[in-house]
């Protein structure tokens, strides 16, 4: 059991962030993982367990990129389903919506307070996810609720007017989040990233309070949160006298008037639903008028389209006669022409063109035979066309009949089309001047009712529009408060800062980081334990070498412990942690040496792992929050896992997308 001298505190932090729920949106559907308890308060332990490819990391990943990471898990079962991710989280106690698109990488983020499925919700803000200085950036919101709003960073630690960039709470995540790929790595402090080692040891020091310019920081911060509030109150005395311009009421009135004009909105759609069956009932007597009106109307419809069909044949069979007709007249043409003109005689052998004088049967200079020839040209005088004159002729006689039928009818069917209309006309006349006198009270009534729904309409838009005004006043007001009690909090930690902190502090501070760091290995029975400690630049040692030097295994306990006091130190003593930590893959590299009674030692350990989360949330951790992500949690977590994904289709939930299990 961990002995530090640090007493356990009281209560929770009001302070921090805490994770409720994440809800991943596809087409039609949800994906959920729920992070709270029976009590729907978020559970100290929360572990997500199940077998590999199942999504455990995913969730971890969505978690972080909703709190503003750059980029969102691309598995082929997310992408092309999940269109938007939306965290639950709690605000210095407050619930709120943090929703972001999924696809493209979105550069925006809308927060809203409320929950997840709660009616009335409030409109949504807009925040940009960079750059993270801007005071409506996301993140400046969610440093806001670590008191860590405005901080700044040095380029160059060795030089004080070294240029500064804003803290992000991109930066303070590497406090929140211990993902796979650094448990058991040789770059846990960003070693190979200069920048970045940089900053993480100025982002520890800033949580802890223990720069090297503590006092000159928060003066510096103290007249950035003055101007913000005098900003902020000028902003809200405008928009105060905007809202009383526009005479309003107060927030209570227009709830009320929102809420009456939705009830006399639905009593208006059910007195014009009732007022419908009344009119059915009260005009059942004209039933069979209608039926006969109805009658009438097909018969004039069956009526005009036996007339249209009429026309329309006469017009094509009137183009098809004349058609016969010319066919006729050439036909007549070609036979009289044959009457009249002689048939062709051979003058000229067709071979050598030698004139011939009688009927020669052969010509005398070539001795072609002329006798085939003139057979030919005989017959192409004699064309008979007879056969399909005839023909022709029988089907014009046909078309002309038929076209005569169709041109007695057409007047007859136009006269029984004209009366069919009349008859309907005069079936209609007969509905309305039996119905007008029970129909026409009801549609003054239908009047009156649909003026009720127009103006109920127009009242839900005006309390709706209020209250959006009321909203963002509030809004206002809340961050005037936030910002103020941030001021009173960063002035009374500059009176008790005493001047600027001394090398002493760093150092003290530092060792109880390390002691921490020592006794939980200890407890985990990290084998041949000696000299562990963490370096001035925070790099943890363990028998006198930097943590670079021991095996993958014990790199990956290394780092779960190192992480582990930095985050119970934090919280133990109130620095400025978000309060919650996400840890994926404690068990890496475990299991994996080959060597007798590994597999039970390794048994051990990762009880004791679950056993030390469990402890300290019970008692000094009390009001904290840990996700872990893990293949094969012990039975003593049980009680902490809150969804186990199977990867087997037959035992539900699959996976985080749990429709996805091909």
């Amino acid at each position: 059991m961990i002995d530090d001298p640090v007493p356990p505190l009281g209560g929770s932090h009001s302070h921090g962030i805490r994770l409720r729920r994440l809800r991943l949106h596809a087409e039609g559907r949800t994906y959920d993982v729920d992070f709270r308890g029976a009590d729907d308060s978020p559970r100290p332990l929360s572990v997500i367990a199940g077998a590999v490819s199942t999504g455990k990391t995913t969730i971890l990943e969505f978690v972080d990129y909703c709190l503003g990471a750059s980029d969102h898990p691309r598995h082929p079962e997310i992408t092309p389903k999940v269109r938007a991710a939306t965290l639950e989280v709690e605000l210095s106690g407050s619930p709120y919506l943090i929703e972001r698109a999924v696809g493209e990488p979105s550069t925006f983020a809308y927060v809203r307070a409320g929950r997840l499925d709660e009616p009335g919700a409030t409109p949504p803000e807009r925040r940009p996810v960079r750059p993270a200085g801007h005071p409506d950036s996301l993140s400046s919101l969610l440093l806001s609720h670590c008191k860590l709003e405005g901080v700044q960073l040095r380029d160059d630690l060795t030089r004080a007017e070294a240029d500064t960039d804003p803290l992000s709470f991109r930066d303070l995540m590497w406090l929140c989040f211990l993902p796979n790929e650094r448990l058991d790595d040789k770059n846990l402090l960003f070693e190979n990233v200069t920048m970045k080692h940089l900053k993480l040891r100025q982002v520890v020091d800033v949580v802890f309070d223990i720069h090297d310019d503590h006092s000159v920081e928060l003066g510096r911060r103290i007249r950035a949160v003055e101007a913000d509030l005098v900003a902020a109150r000028d902003a809200y005395r405008v928009a105060e006298q905007l809202v009383e311009e526009q005479q309003l009421g107060g927030r209570a009135e227009l709830e009320a008037l929102h809420r009456n004009a939705k009830s006399e909105m639905s009593e208006a759609a059910l007195a014009v639903a009732a007022l419908d069956t009344r009119a059915r009932a009260d005009t059942t007597f004209a039933e069979d008028l209608r039926e006969r009106h109805r009658a009438a109307a097909h018969d004039a419809r069956r009526a005009a389209a036996m007339l249209r069909d009429r026309e329309t044949q006469v017009e094509r069979m009137t183009a098809l006669r004349t058609t016969y007709a010319e066919d006729v007249s050439k036909l007549t043409m070609l036979a009289e022409a044959g009457r009249l003109f002689e048939p062709l005689r051979v003058t000229a052998c067709p071979s050598c063109l030698t004139p011939l004088a009688g009927s020669e049967s052969r010509c005398g200079a070539c001795q072609s035979d002329l006798t085939a020839q003139t057979a030919t040209d005989g017959a192409a005088g004699a064309l008979d066309v007879s056969a399909e004159l005839r023909s022709a002729k029988a089907k014009l006689s046909e078309l002309t009949d038929y076209l005569a039928e169709l041109e007695r009818e057409v007047p007859q069917l136009r006269v029984a089309a004209e009366r069919a209309q009349e008859a309907e006309a005069r079936a209609a006349a007969e509905v309305d001047v039996v119905t007008a006198h029970v129909v026409t009270p009801y549609l003054a009534q239908r009047d009156a009712l649909a003026r009720r729904r127009e103006d109920a309409g127009a009242a839900i838009q005006r309390a709706a529009g209020g209250l959006r005004l009321m909203h963002s006043l509030e809004r206002r007001a809340a961050n005037i408060d936030r910002k103020a009690a941030l001021l009173a909090s960063l002035r009374e930690e500059l009176a008790g800062a005493g001047g600027q902190p001394s090398r002493t502090d760093r150092s003290t501070m530092i060792g109880r980081l390390g002691q921490r760091y020592r006794q939980i290995l200890e407890e985990w029975r990290y084998p041949k334990i000696a000299d562990a400690y963490l370096a001035e630049n925070l790099t943890p040692y363990m028998r006198g070498k930097p943590y670079t030097a021991a095996s993958a295994g014990g790199r990956t306990l290394i780092a779960l412990a190192w992480q582990l006091a930095l985050f119970e130190i934090a919280w133990e003593t109130r620095s400025s942690h978000p309060g919650f930590l996400l840890l994926d893959s404690p068990q890496k590299n475990f299991g994996q040496t080959g060597e007798h009674g590994t597999d039970l030692a390794d048994a051990a350990t990762i009880e004791q792992i679950y056993r030390h989360l469990d402890t300290w949330l019970a008692g000094r951790g009390a009001g904290a929050q840990i996700v872990v992500a893990d293949n094969a949690p012990p039975l003593s977590a049980a009680s902490g896992i809150i969804v186990r994904f199977s990867r087997r289709p037959e035992q539900p939930p699959y996976g985080l997308i749990d429709d996805e299990t091909s």
